[in-house]
């Protein structure tokens, strides 16, 4: 019964800790990447056609 008992507090400790974890990275990580959009000319028709959809 002490064996269940350790495994069950081991197990609940790591769980809080992982996720603890996780929360951490989701705060410090950051959500937009600051990357330049290159825009590149469309090459066929039907990406001439789509390119002119995107901009209405």
């Amino acid at each position: 019964m002490k064996d269940f008992k350790l495994k069950l507090i081991l197990s609940a400790l790591s769980a809080i800790i992982f996720s603890f974890i996780f929360i951490l990275l989701a705060f410090s990580l950051p959500i937009h990447k600051n990357e330049a959009m290159t825009q590149t000319k469309p090459k066929g028709k039907l990406e001439q056609i789509s390119h002119s959809l995107k901009n209405k």
